[in-house]
């Protein structure tokens, strides 16, 4: 890209960003971030100067697409990185142990969605989840999860060897699947409680949209969702825990359950 760059270009690409950095605005709602897109996908130096651009605010373009419209994400450091920390107290968690059952939430969310690798490459699969199936997932998670830790101690393999998810299933399974507060709302501390703030906090960045409106218990993925799967996959833990096998496609629309669950 030449170095003599218009200013009014570096403007149309800092707009640009701003316009991706709102979550739930689609191209197809706004005419100016679908001219936008087109003018990213079309014209090379524009696309080199965003990138420019957003790499000098501390994100990195994920993708952009009409579907998807511009998708970033904060690097290391970023002004604009959400960290664990940050989202934990959000969702009021009081340890590291709870920041870390509210990670393992979160990869259960994504493992629910796309189980599969041909689900990740299909643009146009949709996956579904509600926070009762998250929760039986990630309970059928810590019983094969116990199941091994046992073998293990019965062969005397240290636990502290054990891979990233049996440091925190301990934890998960102790916890109340559904408690009610004084006032009847459900208690902070259940592990549902922590699954509808994980759906919450994905709907708000725009990554799910929830069915039936706000009565509605089911979620599906978005396409910016898609996104940031692809780049979780490479992660441990997410392929530890699609190795235990403990979810599954029922049918071809992304409707998916717990392989052994009696609340589905």
């Amino acid at each position: 890209m030449s170095v003599n760059v218009p200013i009014t270009d570096a403007a149309e690409a800092a707009k640009f960003i701003t316009l991706g950095m709102r979550p739930r605005l689609l191209p197809a709602r706004d005419l100016a971030y679908g001219d936008y897109v087109r003018r990213y996908r079309e014209d090379e130096t524009f696309a080199e100067l965003t990138n420019a651009v957003a790499n000098g605010l501390g994100l990195a373009v994920l993708a952009c697409s009409q579907q998807t419209g511009l998708v970033l994400a904060a690097t290391d450091g970023s002004l604009f990185e959400i960290k664990m920390e940050d989202y934990s107290r959000r969702a009021a968690a009081r340890d590291r142990r709870e920041k870390m059952l509210h990670g393992l939430v979160h990869l259960a969310v994504a493992a629910v969605a796309y189980p599969r690798p041909a689900d990740l490459a299909n643009d146009s699969y949709i996956g579904r989840v509600s926070v009762e199936q998250v929760d039986a997932v990630v309970r059928e998670a810590c019983r094969v999860l116990d199941e091994k830790a046992a073998a293990a101690e019965e062969s005397l393999d240290p636990l502290e060897e054990a891979p990233d998810l049996e440091k925190t299933w301990r934890v998960y399974a102790r916890r109340p699947s559904a408690a009610a507060t004084k006032d009847g709302r459900l208690a902070p501390d259940a592990t549902r409680s922590m699954v509808t703030k994980a759906l919450k906090f994905l709907t708000e960045q725009g990554f799910l949209s929830q069915v039936g409106g706000e009565g509605g218990g089911t979620y599906r993925t978005t396409p910016r969702y898609q996104v940031q799967v692809r780049e979780l996959a490479a992660d441990r833990a997410f392929a530890e825990l699609l190795d235990l096998g403990v979810v599954t496609v029922t049918d071809g629309h992304g409707t998916l359950r717990a392989v052994s669950s009696d609340t589905l």
